[in-house]
């Protein structure tokens, strides 16, 4: 059985003790009732991991860190998935599959057919709750990084920020290029765009055609947004034969 991983909050450093915070702290002594003496492993976010020696006293716990472990899962270049906003608890379980297909950086996109709305406040709290799903797909999915969940933004906002290199595919069941076909010959980033439930809209779409997008089609069915970027993901990782 694999030893528990958690994502502490603050650098870490080699041979260091030093107390849990107390959402920590509770997971491990709490829910997954680990003991006095128990290994885990701990990391930052920042790369590598550290096994560590789990103390408790009373209801604080501390760790001890050993040798740092340069280990990473990352993929060879960098993913972006550009998502509209789905409904209901779809958006958690997108952000949760992207963060094990080792998608580097997640975009809500506040599309024109996105049944959810978000502002203000409650705009902020969905993005932190977002980003704690990432840290725990994370913890079990062995990766020593955290996927970024940028704020939610507009279609037209992300566009206006162009990053060199970066191939941008906008997901289409009606595209004439294929996956495959459109990513040969690109060994750079990445970033696949999938609209809501009721797709993208035409003046979406014309935006993308007035940048240069490469619209693209996967299969002969119509994909659910919260099936296309993990499926698109996954045929990713098969054509450039990442592991």
């Amino acid at each position: 059985m694999s030893q528990p991983r958690f994502h502490c909050p603050f650098p870490l450093a080699a041979q260091q003790r030093f107390e849990l915070p107390d959402a920590l702290a509770h997971h491990a002594v709490r829910v997954l009732r680990l003991r006095d003496g128990s290994d885990i492993v701990l990391f930052d976010g920042l790369g590598g991991h550290y096994p560590a020696t789990l103390h408790i006293e009373g209801k604080r716990a501390w760790a001890t860190t050993g040798d740092r472990v340069d280990q990473e899962a990352e993929l060879p270049v960098r993913t972006v998935l550009v998502q509209g906003i789905a409904s209901g608890d779809k958006m958690d379980w997108i952000v949760e599959k992207a963060v094990e297909m080792g998608v580097s950086q997640l975009v809500p996109i506040a599309a024109q057919r996105s049944v959810i709305q978000l502002s203000g406040e409650r705009r902020a709290k969905r993005l932190q709750h977002w980003q704690r799903i990432a840290v725990s797909a994370s913890e079990q999915c062995g990766r020593n990084r955290i996927m970024e969940v940028t704020p939610v933004q507009s279609l037209e906002a992300w566009l206006a920020q162009p990053e060199p290199g970066l191939l941008r595919l906008a997901c289409h069941p009606d595209a004439d290029s294929d996956l495959e076909g459109a990513v040969v010959g690109h060994a750079g980033p990445l970033a696949l765009m999938v609209g809501p439930e009721g797709g993208w809209s035409d003046a979406e779409l014309a935006r993308m055609n007035e940048q240069g997008l490469t619209p693209v089609r996967f299969g002969r069915r119509v994909l659910r947004t919260e099936t296309a970027g993990i499926a698109l993901m996954a045929a990713l990782a098969a054509i450039r034969r990442w592991n």
